[in-house]
């Protein structure tokens, strides 16, 4: 009973945050200076024709009523069409106004879906090299706080939150693809080309973790329940690995729902760099384009993904410690 409620409260908390997101990056896109008329019919088209075209899509409506017919279309699972790209998947450029291929435009879910994929790899990858690099180092400082294990969680956790993404990339492709040549850097070919990124976006997230885990361990091991379980009989690995940990790793769930923004942010930039064919190029590449419609749609992607990964990580959460409320 308790999993209903907390769905359906949490379902709909995340419908209001979609919805919100949704008119605001709508209202927003209209309003800034750009005529998404000639963006469809090209540069070269007469006025007549961009003023034929604005009125057929209802651009000089007024923006309540455009957003409402666009919710109708949402509802449906209709994103609508990209001002930019055609079927094909290129963009269309400087083309000209009268080009026939120029109505056939990619629909935007389709291009989300083509994207997303290669994203969710990109940032699952990133994850488990987060892990890889965090777990040794928080959990080493949280059971010797004030001590050279702490000391060097502290100093590791301090280099790579002060180490810009995009240096970090450009470094660790001159270092590993173009120098030693072990790893490809540039586009997606096969998953190998994803270390490199998530290598990048794991070291962004780290700093958090290890922080995040050396206090909230150390913490733990001064409870009371600590202090005497070798009196039943628990060894110390059995203490830290099935106990402690476990209770420590809550703070740890919560930080990764929290860091979920901080990792999409990564995304945008880790993908521009290594040309990566995931959502986060494809983000860029809509807003260098104006393509009102695909921003829009990756946004409200980005929501619902950011949404469902907060319900899951407090539904984990809850399952490690029953005594949590959301």
């Amino acid at each position: 009973m308790f999993i209903l409620g907390f769905l359906c409260r949490r379902l709909f908390q995340g419908i209001v945050i979609i919805f919100l997101v949704t008119f605001l990056i709508f209202t927003l896109l209209r309003v800034v200076p750009g005529d998404p008329a000639r963006l469809i019919v090209g540069g070269m088209a007469p006025d007549e024709v961009v003023a034929e075209k604005a009125k057929e899509l209802g651009l000089h409506d007024p923006i309540p009523l455009q957003f409402v017919r666009y919710l109708g279309d949402l509802v449906q699972g209709d994103l609508g069409n990209s001002f930019i790209r055609p079927k094909s998947g290129a963009s269309f450029g400087g083309s000209a106004y009268d080009d026939p291929t120029r109505g056939e435009r990619a629909e935007v879910l389709g291009l989300i879906v083509d994207h997303l994929p290669l994203t969710l790899q990109l940032a699952a990858l990133a994850i488990l090299f987060s892990l890889l690099i965090s777990l040794p180092l928080g959990i080493a400082g949280g059971l010797n706080p004030g001590r050279w294990q702490d000391r060097l969680a502290f100093f590791s956790g301090s280099i790579f939150v002060s180490v810009p993404n995009f240096w970090l990339g450009i470094v660790l492709s001159l270092l590993f693809s173009v120098k030693l040549g072990w790893l490809p850097s540039i586009g997606y070919k096969g998953f190998i080309y994803t270390v490199l990124p998530a290598l990048v976006l794991a070291i962004e997230v780290a700093p958090f973790v290890i922080r995040t885990l050396t206090v909230s361990l150390a913490q733990v091991m001064q409870e009371e329940f600590i202090a005497i379980a070798p009196i039943r009989g628990l060894s110390r690995w059995r203490i830290v690995m099935a106990h402690a940990l476990r209770n420590a790793s809550v703070p740890v769930m919560n930080l990764f729902g929290i860091q979920l923004g901080t990792l999409l942010g990564g995304v945008l930039v880790v993908e521009y760099i290594f040309d990566y064919p995931g959502l986060g190029l494809l983000t860029i590449n809509a807003v260098l384009q104006r393509d009102f419609p695909l921003i829009q749609g990756i946004a409200i992607c980005i929501s619902a993904i950011f949404v469902i990964i907060n319900i899951i990580v407090d539904l984990a959460a809850t399952a490690v410690d029953p005594r949590l409320e959301y």
